[in-house]
């Protein structure tokens, strides 16, 4: 049994001056939804870590559109990852002449959008202009025979 293969589109941030803790915070919410819906939770979402989420979003839908001639829309998040970057370590003066470590931490965002399984197996409906009239009107005709018949019945 063969399986049609699934286009995949990938986007990465690197050196994202953010925590990676706090970027999986927000990650975990879009992980497996469609794109329209990922982007209303990051639009919606107060943290920092989501305007940096969106932008790799944008830029994974742009690639599918640009790069593979998908619609963005039919797209889902498949697989939302944060991976720990360097650390920048600088020095905080503290009392007596010592020091304290800052680590200001970053990450790399990787999405993985593909094509909604669920789009290809729904049916497609049809429009009134695709079926032609004689597909409507055979179901119509005996329930119209039958009450003309009853009509006349009950007049005789």
């Amino acid at each position: 049994m063969a399986t049609a293969e699934r286009q995949e589109v990938r986007a990465v941030a690197r050196w994202v001056r953010m925590s990676p803790r706090k970027a999986r915070l927000v990650t975990e919410h879009i992980r497996g939804r469609s794109v329209p819906e990922a982007r209303t939770v990051l639009a919606f979402t107060p943290r920092a870590a989501a305007r940096e989420i969106e932008k790799v979003l944008r830029s994974a839908v742009a690639n599918a559109e640009a790069n593979h001639g998908l619609i963005g829309d039919e797209l889902y998040v498949e697989r939302a990852v944060v991976d720990e970057g360097p650390t920048l370590k600088r020095w905080r003066a503290r009392a007596r002449g010592r020091v304290n470590r800052i680590r200001k931490r970053t990450c790399h965002i990787t999405l993985l959008l593909a094509e909604n399984p669920r789009v290809d197996e729904r049916p497609r409906r049809q429009s009134k202009t695709e079926t032609p009239a004689s597909e409507e009107t055979p179901a119509a005709e005996p329930k119209a025979r039958a009450r003309k018949k009853k009509e006349k019945e009950a007049v005789a």
